[in-house]
């Protein structure tokens, strides 16, 4: 038996969105269980992200401290965005995040892991791309307000990165997984086993896929 996650619909009879924000959305599914019984579902709608582990010359990550109000901390994290621009190339979307956030720019690209962030409660999917040959981009910073105007930079070694998830002081998701990831790319079969920038994303998100499936089950795609 392969160990690989595969894709499978089950039944949904019923479908609402008790709330729609500003980037995502709340749904609420009725679904058929295998034993034929009904239940709920309650679920964020997200339009999915990219995350950036940007590896310079030194061994060191490119990371970024900010204050995330859910959880009431400032976090080091990794470059990311969401991918709320329709249609945009994820790679595309990463180039722009790596250059918004950091003013960075890089010429090797590859994917480094796909995940789900928190697929018991949100269908969001995040690319990690590794960004290599990195230099200062042209041009002027990009304007940061909010939460980003209080955002540090900084440029950390990897193995205090790895060392930092694995004794509990780092817990972004996108930083703890693609260190780690980027940690056992480097100890095992190098940059060049890892997939191309622009290779297919089956995981990725699926906003759309739903709403065809809503269709296809006669059920609206928000609201009823």
């Amino acid at each position: 038996m392969a160990i690989e996650d595969t894709a499978e619909h089950w039944q949904v009879v019923a479908s609402t969105t008790p709330f729609t924000g500003h980037k995502t959305s709340v749904r609420t599914d009725d679904v058929v269980m295998p034993d034929g019984a009904v239940h709920q579902r309650d679920y964020q709608v997200h339009p999915g992200s990219v995350a950036i582990c940007a590896l310079d010359d030194e061994g060191r990550v490119l990371v970024l401290r900010q204050y995330r109000h859910p959880v009431r901390h400032k976090l080091w994290e990794i470059p990311a965005g969401l991918l709320d621009v329709p249609g945009e190339n994820p790679l595309h979307a990463a180039q722009r995040e790596l250059y918004e956030e950091a003013h960075v720019k890089a010429e090797q690209w590859h994917v480094l892991t796909d995940v789900y962030t928190s697929p018991g409660g949100s269908d969001e999917a995040v690319r990690i791309f590794l960004a290599r040959d990195l230099s200062e981009a042209d041009g002027e910073r990009f304007e940061v307000s909010e939460e980003e105007a209080d955002m540090e930079l900084a440029r950390v070694p990897l193995d205090e990165l790895v060392r930092g998830a694995l004794a509990g002081e780092l817990h972004n998701t996108c930083l703890v997984i693609g260190a780690l990831a980027l940690a056992a790319v480097l100890r095992g079969d190098g940059v060049d086993a890892l997939r191309p920038a622009g290779a297919p994303w089956p995981a990725g998100p699926s906003r759309s896929e739903r709403s065809r499936a809503s269709e296809r089950w006669g059920i609206p795609a928000s609201g009823r």
